[in-house]
């Protein structure tokens, strides 16, 4: 039985999704989408279980595995067979470790993996092709675990309403202890990827949805549901619905990842909409016997899970090629198109069942041959691309590289330093030490070309508020010489203003800072706006006090559009030729400063 209306909810949550990855500016909230799937999928799975025990005594564990692996393993190995020949359209950093990728794919181990490997929607500098599945690893424990569970008490008992009951107080319980873990771990971990991968902090979703399918059922409806029926008009059964979807909306635009309310409370709030979109939506089924769900609707529903595997791979591939509309509306093609194919054909030739285009495939002559041919040559096109990927890209070797010269130099200026007379009265030695982030770090060679002396100390996803404690820590230890050089700003800069204040009035007297406007070319990006805040407010501190100076990396940046051309917008350089010149350029930016200073006062009493 076909509960008309449930696929608003599929749509929503994949319209969201959809809306965040595309165009995350604007709808900095849209990854609330994926607990719309947790939490509906969690009430259907729930309420499909309690029901096939009321009807037949008992549930058949093995046919609902059954259901579950063709409803979601064809569609993950087609994804990945198609998504690998395009792959070499870009650059190799983006198959790098790509068996160890694919691998999690196939054993639902994505969430894990990307702990593991630090990963993250936002601040990957070369994002996983596979990230997004970490959402279906974590469904596919849900899965297992939960039908087991349910499947074992069935055994105890004889009567729907006590399965019923034990599913509840079980459902509560798993809900607040998941998400107690995920409260309770957000003021804790160093990263907040690591409380939204994790299958115990984020499954809760799932387990309210748990909760709502023993108390209104979806084919065999409680007493509960029938006097809501009776209560509601068709009328305020809308304003229910609406007012569901009014709150994820308000998510959707308001909220962001890196904010710690959104794994205090957001997730909550976006599961409860939910459960209040899926109890008018059953609503809305009884009171519209006469209406038909339109064909359209059902489509977008029926492929959204197969759309949600192939958008995301498809989009990273094709914003490495073009502009971000042009990528939108590839992407979107073909993850629709794929995603036909997959839920009209694939699923249902496996599965054993029939379809009108499955029908129609079956007519094209030597198809049989056809399909089997294709599924080899994607089969060995993918081992051919696994064999040959790197196991680390181009781009986080020079990482490791420059940071390996970076800590030899480091070594040779601090003994340097010790060994030179105080350069002033307030005893701090002569010198330039620069405390800055990936970018610094990508600049290594550069640096050491231009300012062959300075002290350098760079390390990925550093921001201001840590560039401040690392500036007084050296300044405690008497290993900060004169001239500081902070290049951040990129990382978390969201609070601009008050990291930016809290830097210069934490400056020792004594010294001189330089302070490098950070550059993030890629509009799409939440944080994007942002950065070009610091870079103003960064500009007018600099106009306040005579011993900052500014190094417009920001200004540099969009003067020199050609490094930028086929990177993140971030890091500079595509290839060798553009990494050597983003990083003279670079340097150069800060030594100019650093040239501006020697007329310009140290921070002192009369420069406070």
């Amino acid at each position: 039985m076909r509960i008309k209306w449930f696929s608003l909810i599929r749509i929503t949550g994949l319209l969201l999704v959809l809306l965040y990855h595309f165009f995350q500016t604007i709808f900095p909230g849209g990854f609330f989408g994926v607990d719309v799937f947790f939490t509906f999928s969690g009430f259907l799975i729930t309420s499909l279980l309690l029901e096939e025990f009321s009807q037949k005594g008992e549930i058949d564990i093995i046919g609902f595995f059954r259901r579950r692996f063709y409803r979601i393993f064809p569609p993950v190995v087609m994804m990945v067979l198609v998504i690998m020949p395009f792959t070499l359209m870009v650059r190799q950093d983006y198959v790098a470790g790509i068996g160890a990728q694919i691998a999690g794919v196939l054993g639902f181990m994505t969430n894990f993996y990307e702990m593991l490997t630090g990963g993250s929607y936002e601040s990957q500098f070369i994002p996983h092709l596979f990230v997004h599945n970490w959402s279906l690893a974590v469904e596919v424990h849900y899965y297992i675990l939960w039908g087991l569970a349910v499947w074992i008490l069935s055994k105890r008992y004889k009567t729907s309403g006590q399965l019923r009951g034990t599913v509840f107080i079980l459902s509560s319980a798993a809900f607040l202890i998941s998400f107690l873990s995920m409260f309770i771990g957000s003021f804790i971990v160093s990263s907040y990827s690591t409380v939204y991968f994790s299958s115990f902090t984020h499954v809760y979703p799932f387990f309210l949805g748990s909760v709502l399918a023993t108390i209104v059922g979806v084919c065999q409806t409680t007493p509960i549901l029938k006097r809501l029926n009776k209560v509601l008009d068709l009328k305020q059964t809308l304003l229910v619905f609406a007012g569901g979807l009014g709150v994820l909306l308000l998510l959707t635009f308001f909220v962001k990842f890196t904010s710690l309310f959104t794994y205090l409370l957001g997730f909550l709030l976006a599961s409860l909409a939910t459960l209040v979109m899926i109890v008018a939506t059953r609503l809305l089924h009884e009171k519209t016997e006469s209406i038909e769900e339109p064909k359209i609707v059902s489509f977008l529903a029926d492929t959204s899970y197969a759309v949600y595997l192939f958008h995301w791979p498809f989009y990273i591939i094709f914003s490495q090629l073009m502009g971000n509309i042009l990528a939108v509306i590839l992407t979107t093609i073909f993850s629709y198109l794929f995603a036909t194919l997959s839920f009209y054909v694939v699923e249902p030739l496996i599965a054993g069942k029939s379809t009108w285009l499955l029908e129609k495939t079956k007519e094209i002559p030597h198809i049989k041959p056809i399909f089997s041919g294709s599924i080899g040559v994607l089969g060995l096109v993918m081992l051919i691309i696994m064999i040959l990927a790197p196991q680390v890209g181009a781009f986080e070797t020079d990482l490791t590289v420059n940071g390996l010269k970076q800590a030899q130099s480091s070594l040779v200026r601090t003994k340097t330093m010790a060994d030179k007379e105080e350069a002033s009265r307030y005893n701090i030695a002569e010198g330039v030490s620069i405390i800055g982030d990936s970018v610094t770090l990508r600049a290594t060679p550069g640096l050491q070309e231009v300012l062959p002396d300075a002290q350098t100390d760079a390390q990925v996803s550093r921001n201001t508020k840590q560039a401040s404690a690392i500036m007084l820590y050296n300044s405690q230890n008497k290993a900060l010489p004169k001239v500081v050089v902070v290049a951040t700003g990129v990382n978390n800069p969201e609070d601009y203003k008050a990291d930016l204040d809290f830097l210069i009035s934490n400056l020792p007297k004594g010294h001189q800072l330089v302070l490098v406007t950070p550059y993030e070319g890629d509009t799409s990006q939440a944080t994007q706006p942002y950065v070009e805040k610091y870079a103003s407010y960064a500009r007018e501190v600099a106009q306040q006090y005579p011993y900052v100076e500014i190094a417009d990396w920001n200004q540099v940046s969009k003067d020199n559009p050609d490094i930028w051309k086929g990177t993140d917008q971030v890091h500079f350089g595509k290839d060798n030729t553009k990494l050597e010149e983003g990083a003279k350029l670079y340097a150069e930016t800060i030594a100019s400063a650093i040239k501006a200073l020697e007329d310009k006062p140290v921070k002192s009493n009369n420069y406070l």
